[in-house]
């Protein structure tokens, strides 16, 4: 019998995780910010959708037409359920990438994959930097998300020893979640007897203790498939070049965003190294870099610094944040940084009331605060980073998209009657997701269905709850009595009324 697994795990689901960085409405302030042309997006494909929550959200929230596969049928099944719910132009496949590759597809603006690349074989990458070489248009933009050596070069060995251990010892009949509890037990019981390993590599222990906490599902997925190749950039580079892609630039925010991940020596060193493409490389040693979130372009185009200015103060903007729980940190490379207040308060201010507005309206309406359009660029550039802001569509696709969005998101508030799996819900205004938690999806629900207050969307969360015999943990106990819950439900009512519930109106998500 031929396993059609490839050795990639299959007998336990992949998370229900939305990823963001695959919404191509990101990419346009990042490319913009590097000074090149932002594209416009009216088809997409993702590879490896996992359970498909990320496509789906994208196909409602945004009117691309979108195209994609995930090998696994059981979680196609799940991304086709989604897609016939939201009515989105959304065609899913339960097909290995090859077979995807002979269907007869459009071309494409915009292919993402998140994570898949460091877990295939190289077959498998070939095929894949075939499909983008025929199918990604002139002008579109690959993006990709990998894990990254050096950063990952000390654990590498002890991740190949987890999985020896799964293989070897572990039993096929107990499944693969007992197998990686088994590894992980090992490895702590190894690590007691202070190797010589463990004593060259000391950030190991805290590795194994990170992922000793972490989802069984995930790390399945993340650690113990047959392949697991953590990649250099230059390397990367070199699978890409076929395709005749050109790096862009980061597709995380923050990297753009010096001060925070590099010190003024580290700066200036690579300001002397002229190729780009090595001046990435040698940024992985200086910040260590375990996992790279990057946009390559096949044919780049740079801008003049007119059109960038003016195409930048075009971009749209809304907070996505409760304003008095913002606070003025960042984190990078080199650890937590403090933003100046002087700086990001007026901006925080004035986008506190979820108005969208363009960066030309912001820069305008802080011009008394002193704040040079460089500063408001790199504000802009790191709240959008940390979650506070977000990019906004045009008029015409929030409201071509609210009606796809509309239908979906009833239908993940009804899976959270019984789980918190989903975490997401779509928005048609940035074109993408937004982290909504079980509670408050459910609260959301509540008012869909006509209840109108916190009182009485507790009580609709509380009665959900008890039909499934289910207690809510507060400090780590579990709140016995139906008082009790109804009390803590009311509490998270009422700050769902004063934080979420105005966000989630303005991103027209309800």
């Amino acid at each position: 019998m031929s396993d059609w697994t490839l050795g990639y795990v299959a007998d336990i689901g992949y998370t229900y995780g939305y990823y963001l960085e695959l919404n191509p409405q990101r990419a346009k302030l990042a490319f913009l910010n590097a000074g090149l042309v932002a594209p416009e997006f009216g088809t997409a494909c993702e590879l490896g959708f996992g359970q498909g929550l990320s496509v789906n959200i994208h196909a409602a929230a945004s009117v691309c037409s979108w195209h994609g596969t995930d090998f696994n049928p059981a979680q196609a099944g799940f991304a086709q359920e989604l897609a016939a719910v939201s009515g989105a132009n959304a065609h899913l496949y339960d097909e290995a990438f090859d077979e995807f590759a002979k269907r007869d597809l459009p071309e494409f603006d915009y292919i993402g994959l998140h994570g898949i690349w460091s877990w295939i074989s190289d077959e498998n990458r070939a095929v894949i930097v075939e499909f983008i070489r025929r199918k990604l248009k002139v002008g579109g933009v690959l993006y990709i998300s990998y894990n990254t050596l050096p950063g990952w070069g000390t654990f590498a060995p002890m991740r190949h020893l987890m999985t020896e251990h799964a293989e070897v010892i572990g039993a096929d009949g107990v499944g693969i979640v007992s197998r990686i509890d088994g590894a992980l037990d090992f490895t702590e019981k190894l690590l007691a007897t202070n190797p010589l390993f463990a004593r060259a590599n000391p950030l190991v222990n805290d590795k194994i203790k990170q992922i000793n906490a972490q989802n069984r599902h995930y790390l399945a997925h993340e650690y113990f498939n047959r392949d697991w190749h953590p990649m250099h950039f230059a390397t990367m580079a070199q699978w890409l070049e076929p395709a005749k892609l050109t790096y862009a630039c980061s597709a995380h925010y923050l990297d753009s965003v010096e001060a925070v991940n590099l010190t003024p020596e580290q700066q200036a060193f690579l300001k002397d190294i002229q190729d780009p493409m090595f001046k990435q490389t040698v940024r992985d040693f200086m910040v260590n870099q375990q996992f790279r979130r990057d946009y390559w372009v096949k044919g780049a185009r740079r801008l003049t610094p007119l059109e960038q200015a003016q195409a930048l103060r075009d971009q749209r903007f809304v907070m996505t944040a409760h304003r008095p729980d913002v606070t003025l940190k960042v984190t990078g490379a080199l650890g937590e940084a403090t933003l100046t207040e002087k700086v990001y308060a007026p901006v925080l201010d004035l986008m506190a009331d979820h108005k969208t507005r363009s960066l030309e309206q912001i820069e305008q309406a802080v011009k008394d605060a002193g704040i040079s359009f460089a500063q408001l660029i790199q504000t802009v550039l790191v709240l959008c980073g940390n979650g506070t802001l977000s990019s906004v569509q045009d008029e015409a696709a929030i409201t071509k998209a609210k009606k796809h969005a509309d239908k979906l998101n009833p239908h993940l508030m009804l899976k959270a009657r019984s789980s918190n799996d989903i975490s997401a819900l779509a928005s048609p205004v940035t074109g993408g997701g937004l982290g909504v938690g079980r509670f408050q999806q459910l609260f959301a629900l509540a008012i869909k269905l006509g209840k109108k207050k916190p009182e009485d969307w507790a009580a609709f969360v509380e009665q959900t709850l008890a039909s499934l015999g289910q207690k809510i943990v507060k400090e780590g106990k579990p709140l016995d009595t139906s008082e009790q819950q109804l009390a803590e439900l009311t509490r998270q009512a009422h700050e769902f009324a004063n934080k979420q519930l105005p966000i989630l109106k303005a991103l027209q998500v309800i």
